[in-house]
Protein backbone atom coordinates (compact mmCIF):
# COMPACT_ATOMS: atom_id res chain seq x y z
CA UNK A 1 0.00 0.00 0.00
CA UNK A 2 1.54 3.12 -1.27
CA UNK A 3 1.25 7.00 -2.71
CA UNK A 4 3.37 8.95 -4.40
CA UNK A 5 3.12 12.67 -4.53
CA UNK A 6 5.16 14.13 -7.66
CA UNK A 7 4.32 16.84 -9.75
CA UNK A 8 5.88 19.45 -7.66
CA UNK A 9 8.09 22.50 -9.08
CA UNK A 10 8.93 25.99 -9.58
CA UNK A 11 6.41 28.67 -10.56
CA UNK A 12 5.80 32.34 -10.45
CA UNK A 13 3.38 34.09 -8.06
CA UNK A 14 -0.26 33.56 -10.56
CA UNK A 15 0.78 30.45 -11.69
CA UNK A 16 -0.36 26.86 -11.76
CA UNK A 17 0.95 23.54 -10.89
CA UNK A 18 -0.92 20.14 -11.10
CA UNK A 19 0.49 17.78 -8.23
CA UNK A 20 -0.50 13.96 -8.46
CA UNK A 21 -0.95 11.16 -5.73
CA UNK A 22 -0.89 7.71 -7.66
CA UNK A 23 -1.62 4.74 -5.54
CA UNK A 24 -0.17 1.50 -5.60
CA UNK A 25 -1.35 -1.73 -3.63
CA UNK A 26 -5.41 -0.53 -2.75
CA UNK A 27 -8.04 1.46 -5.07
CA UNK A 28 -7.73 5.06 -4.79
CA UNK A 29 -10.84 5.57 -4.07
CA UNK A 30 -10.99 2.73 -1.13
CA UNK A 31 -9.65 5.86 1.39
CA UNK A 32 -10.19 9.63 1.62
CA UNK A 33 -7.36 10.75 0.00
CA UNK A 34 -5.84 13.88 2.20
CA UNK A 35 -3.18 16.51 0.95
CA UNK A 36 -1.05 17.73 3.14
CA UNK A 37 1.79 20.74 3.13
CA UNK A 38 4.95 22.19 5.60
CA UNK A 39 6.20 25.10 4.77
CA UNK A 40 9.75 25.60 5.73
CA UNK A 41 10.08 26.54 9.89
CA UNK A 42 6.16 25.33 10.05
CA UNK A 43 4.10 22.92 11.07
CA UNK A 44 2.58 20.33 8.25
CA UNK A 45 -0.91 21.47 7.47
CA UNK A 46 -4.19 20.19 6.06
CA UNK A 47 -4.66 21.29 2.10
CA UNK A 48 -7.82 19.70 0.46
CA UNK A 49 -9.40 16.05 0.87
CA UNK A 50 -11.55 14.08 -1.31
CA UNK A 51 -13.90 11.03 0.22
CA UNK A 52 -14.39 7.32 -0.54
CA UNK A 53 -17.22 7.00 -1.92
CA UNK A 54 -19.32 10.32 -3.11
CA UNK A 55 -16.22 12.12 -4.04
CA UNK A 56 -16.51 15.28 -1.51
CA UNK A 57 -14.11 17.47 -1.53
CA UNK A 58 -12.70 19.71 1.13
CA UNK A 59 -10.55 22.10 1.15
CA UNK A 60 -8.96 24.63 4.34
CA UNK A 61 -9.99 27.96 3.55
CA UNK A 62 -6.26 29.68 3.01
CA UNK A 63 -6.44 27.60 -0.95
CA UNK A 64 -10.29 27.82 -1.33
CA UNK A 65 -11.28 29.28 -4.79
CA UNK A 66 -7.57 28.36 -5.95
CA UNK A 67 -7.13 24.59 -5.91
CA UNK A 68 -8.98 21.48 -6.94
CA UNK A 69 -9.02 17.95 -5.41
CA UNK A 70 -9.86 15.27 -8.27
CA UNK A 71 -9.42 11.58 -8.95
CA UNK A 72 -9.11 9.72 -11.72
CA UNK A 73 -9.88 5.89 -11.10
CA UNK A 74 -8.90 4.34 -14.15
CA UNK A 75 -5.19 5.99 -13.78
CA UNK A 76 -6.03 4.96 -9.91
CA UNK A 77 -4.27 8.72 -9.37
CA UNK A 78 -5.60 12.05 -7.16
CA UNK A 79 -4.65 15.00 -8.14
CA UNK A 80 -4.80 18.39 -6.61
CA UNK A 81 -5.22 21.88 -9.38
CA UNK A 82 -3.09 24.45 -7.88
CA UNK A 83 -4.31 27.99 -9.59
CA UNK A 84 -3.39 31.52 -8.42
CA UNK A 85 -0.21 30.46 -6.76
CA UNK A 86 1.19 32.44 -4.14
CA UNK A 87 4.51 32.52 -2.22
CA UNK A 88 2.88 31.71 0.74
CA UNK A 89 2.22 27.98 -1.01
CA UNK A 90 5.54 27.09 -1.21
CA UNK A 91 5.81 24.31 0.83
CA UNK A 92 6.69 20.21 0.23
CA UNK A 93 3.06 18.64 -0.21
CA UNK A 94 2.44 15.17 0.73
CA UNK A 95 -0.74 12.82 0.27
CA UNK A 96 -1.90 10.20 2.61
CA UNK A 97 -5.08 8.24 3.28
CA UNK A 98 -6.75 9.97 5.75
CA UNK A 99 -9.75 9.90 8.41
CA UNK A 100 -12.19 13.31 8.13
CA UNK A 101 -12.16 14.39 11.56
CA UNK A 102 -13.99 17.68 10.41
CA UNK A 103 -14.70 19.07 7.35
CA UNK A 104 -14.56 22.32 8.29
CA UNK A 105 -12.00 23.61 9.90
CA UNK A 106 -10.50 20.45 7.56
CA UNK A 107 -8.96 18.29 10.03
CA UNK A 108 -7.51 15.08 8.95
CA UNK A 109 -5.98 12.36 10.84
CA UNK A 110 -3.76 9.91 8.85
CA UNK A 111 -4.14 6.51 8.71
CA UNK A 112 -0.25 5.76 8.33
CA UNK A 113 2.92 7.27 9.51
CA UNK A 114 4.47 6.91 6.31
CA UNK A 115 4.63 10.41 5.21
CA UNK A 116 7.39 9.67 2.36
CA UNK A 117 9.24 12.74 0.64
CA UNK A 118 6.75 14.46 -0.51
CA UNK A 119 6.95 16.72 -3.75
CA UNK A 120 8.26 20.31 -3.46
CA UNK A 121 6.27 23.24 -4.70
CA UNK A 122 8.25 26.70 -4.66
CA UNK A 123 6.42 29.90 -5.78
CA UNK A 124 8.47 33.19 -6.31
CA UNK A 125 7.36 36.25 -5.95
Amino acid sequence: VQLQASGGGYVQSGGSLRLSCAASGFAVDAYPIGWFRQAPGKEREEVSCISQRDGNTYYTDSVKGRFTISRDTTKNTVYLQMDSLKPEDTAIYYCMTVIVISPSPLTLRTITDSWGQGTLVTVSS
